[in-house]
């Protein structure tokens, strides 16, 4: 009887700035394989498709479960999580390559701070003074939070920005996860103690105005978040903010042309 196998085509980088190259690798098939675990039985015997030593595959991975987000590729061309990629459910031979739009660290490793970065530009957190007991929280009406629940299942996985055609160097735009947390902590009654920062840093460069609302972020994310209703919703909080901003300046600007009393 002839064992089965699977085969891996990984496109690997040794550095962040050498040139790229493809190794094969076949492994023997189990029942309920995932990428993750192939990829870790490569880790186990590190052999090319020929027999030929190499080293293993560096990846991101933890939780093993879709939670942590880390484990974000592109699996056959298509941006995935690959601890929910089943090697079964897969075209063969199966292609791994990391995610395109940020920096390669190592092989499917990526640089993914830009996320990080800008969650603290928009000041994605809930503000309070630790220094004593504050004692119970303020109530969150059910239905608010109902609201809330899905927004907050984000992994920062960063596939909606993989997918994003408005995400770009020259953009700067910051993505739809980004504008997602921006919605979520608007909606907590600490949270929203930021809310005029966050709704100015969504008037900055690449902030919500070069969304372009293709819609591929909701289509990818793996939580099934409503990404686009929270552009939505952020969108309409932005405008309504800068009319504001702009009638008081109006109003500053008249105020001070004034002539003054004699």
């Amino acid at each position: 009887m002839v064992e089965k196998t699977v085969r891996l085509d990984i496109k690997r980088q040794d550095t962040l700035n050498s040139e790229p190259y493809w190794e094969e690798f076949e492994l023997c098939w189990r029942p309920g394989m995932n990428v993750i675990s192939a990829l870790m039985d490569i880790a186990m015997e590190p052999v090319d498709r020929l027999g030929k030593q190499t080293m293993p595959i560096t990846y991101d991975s933890n939780c093993l479960e879709e939670v942590c987000g880390s484990c974000a590729m592109r699996i056959n061309g298509q941006a995935a999580m690959a601890c929910s990629s089943l090697i079964d459910k897969l075209k063969h031979p199966i292609r791994l390559e990391p995610l395109s739009r940020f920096p390669v660290v190592r092989d499917l490793a990526v640089d993914r701070s830009v996320l990080f970065d800008n969650l603290k530009q928009v000041k994605a957190w809930v503000p309070i003074d630790g220094t004593y007991d504050l004692g119970a929280g303020p109530h969150i009406d059910p239905a608010v939070q109902e609201q809330a629940y899905p927004l907050s299942r984000c992994m920062s996985c960063c596939l909606c920005m993989e997918v994003c055609p408005q995400y770009s160097e020259p953009t700067r735009f910051v993505g739809a996860a980004i504008i997602n947390q921006v919605r979520l902590f608007n909606m907590h009654p600490t949270g929203a103690t930021l809310k005029h920062e966050r709704l100015s840093a969504m008037m900055e460069d690449g902030g919500i105005h070069e969304c372009s609302f293709a819609g591929n972020c909701v289509q990818i994310c793996p939580k099934n978040i409503p990404l686009t209703t929270s552009i939505s919703v952020v969108n309409g909080q932005v405008m309504k903010q800068a009319f504001g901003n702009f009638f008081q300046k109006t109003e500053l600007t008249s105020a001070r042309q004034k002539p003054g009393k004699r």
